[in-house]
């Protein structure tokens, strides 16, 4: 076979392995409103940027007739490429072929792409779209889930780790994803869930749909499992273009700093008057993000779950910052179970990558009740003050208006290691709020008064002007500085730009017990 014959032979099989299960199986996807694994990653990655790697792997399994069973490409199609010019590892599943289903060859191209992500510092994303273990190799399936759970945990921290599911993913298949560090989901398609709807019917007598047990908005709304939920995949890929554009490509890197064109000295007297008079009237903290970060754009991460508590990233003068803020809109913008744990793992991921943390503070407490305390709110709220404790990164807080107790110190205190406190005049920075601390202080000479009514308003009225203020707090150097809130936005810039230098060593230490 001469040379000519020998290329021709090369083109011929790399076509057959890049039609994947062929056009009838390519064709089923697409009728499922699925694009193949090849069409995904043509359109995630910078055109033209895919290098394909492992192609030509094949299979070794023997039992139950796969010895005769063609595999292209293994059920994955693994490589690097570029996203805004930046490098990537990428791996899809393919669906069309044996359902994308894992077997020991498949699971080693993904360790693989893992591997050299690892080595060259840079993100990898995984498209999942499979059927879980393939049941005809048995415990090397198995070992190739394990291989894979390995190298996730080794590469967490240190590479940013994106999950894309995009079809079924079920069993031991959904933790990978769960390891890494963002999930997206596409309404409608996605699907995860540990034991699926008919056996969940077998064993317990529940009967519910595959979308209402494992769907994108219930990994997205109710168990937190997710940080996306796109429309269809076309939004997903613009999401994990999106998110990628605020984070390093490694642990060892600074995140992309960009000329965002908005004047870090802008100010904005909307702010002035965001604050309602009446302390228990809510506002959308919403309104004060996008007014101080650049040009107003704030990527929500768990956008849906939460809500009582906002993570993600935005710009501040060019710079990438982590922001977390109590929404006073839902629940008043108590801590609660969920809200501890959102805020606790963006708050490491930041840590881990970089990324200077902000905090926008309004609080009163964390949310009373028997569901919490039995749910073991002492826990997941311990999460947050250790979560804060042991970043070292920049942390700067900014107290907009109230900040009691407990709540208080877990929203990034002076004495949880902020590196910098602003307080607006309107904050209240207190063990509690005026109306409970009157009762208490002030209990005996309210219940001998004439009118306990009046009485009692008086001392609220009494505790509110003296201690409802920012002013203690700054008196005893627990905030450096008191601001005018159409200020927050250079304030913040010269924060930052301050911080920027930052070292901090901690005692060493193999790693520290969080409470999880």
């Amino acid at each position: 076979m001469g040379t000519k014959e020998k290329i021709a032979e090369l083109q011929k099989r790399s076509a057959k392995i890049e039609l994947g299960g062929g056009e009838k199986a390519i064709e089923k996807q697409h009728n499922a409103g699925k694009l193949t694994a090849r069409e995904r990653i043509v359109r995630l990655l910078d055109k033209g940027s895919f290098t394909e790697l492992d192609k030509f792997v094949v299979h070794h399994c023997t039992n139950f007739g796969m010895a005769e069973k063609e595999a292209p490409g293994e059920g994955v199609v693994t490589g690097y490429g570029t996203i805004n010019g930046r490098l990537v590892f990428v791996y899809a599943q393919d669906f069309t072929v044996l359902g994308g289903s894992l077997g020991e060859m498949h699971a080693a191209k993904i360790c693989k792409a893992l591997d050299l992500a690892m080595t060259t510092g840079a993100p990898v994303i995984g498209l999942n779209d499979s059927g879980g273990a393939r049941i005809q190799e048995a415990v090397n399936a198995l070992s190739g889930f394990g291989k894979i759970f390995f190298k996730n945990t080794q590469a967490s921290g240190v590479i940013p780790q994106l999950s894309v599911i995009m079809g079924p993913c079920a069993g031991g298949a959904v933790y990978s994803p769960a390891l890494t560090d963002y999930v997206f989901m596409v309404k409608k398609i996605s699907q995860m869930f540990i034991t699926g709807p008919q056996v969940i019917k077998a064993v317990t007598g529940e009967e519910v749909t595959a979308e209402e047990l494992g769907g994108a908005m219930t990994h997205n709304k109710t168990s937190g499992v997710a940080h996306f939920a796109a429309e269809d995949e076309e939004d997903c890929f613009g999401q994990i273009r999106r998110l990628l554009s605020f984070l390093p490509s490694n642990n060892l890197e600074n995140p992309p700093r960009t000329d965002t064109g908005d004047d870090p000295g802008r100010m904005d007297d909307f702010l002035n008057e965001i604050i309602p008079d009446n302390p228990n009237a809510s506002y959308n903290m919403l309104d004060v993000i996008t007014r101080v970060v650049d040009n107003g754009d704030f990527m929500q991460t768990m956008e849906h779950y939460a809500p009582n508590i906002l993570t993600g990233y935005a710009r501040v003068n060019g710079q990438v910052i982590g922001i977390i803020a109590n929404q006073p809109k839902v629940m008043a913008g108590c801590l609660d179970i969920n809200a501890s744990d959102k805020a606790a793992r963006h708050i490491r991921f930041c840590d881990a990558f970089n990324i200077p943390v902000v905090n926008f503070v309004d609080v009163p407490g964390y949310l009373p009740g028997m569901n919490q305390e039995y749910g073991g709110i002492i826990r997941h709220g311990a999460k947050l003050l250790y979560a804060y404790s042991e970043a070292t990164v920049p942390k700067i807080t900014i107290v907009t208006r109230k900040a009691y107790g407990g709540s208080y110190l877990a929203m990034c205190s002076r004495d949880l290691g902020a590196d910098h406190v602003m307080a607006w005049p309107t904050a209240e920075i207190a063990v509690m709020g005026a109306e409970g601390a009157a009762n208490i202080i002030f209990r005996k000479e309210i219940e001998a008064a004439e009118n306990p009514v009046e009485k009692r308003a008086e001392k609220i009225a009494d505790y509110r002007e003296r201690f409802a203020t920012p002013y203690v707090a700054a008196e005893n150097g627990f905030v450096d500085m008191i601001i005018e809130p159409r200020e927050t936005r250079p304030r913040l810039a010269n924060a930052l730009e301050m911080l920027a230098t930052k070292r901090e060593t901690r005692p060493a230490k193999k790693h520290g017990n969080i409470p999880l």
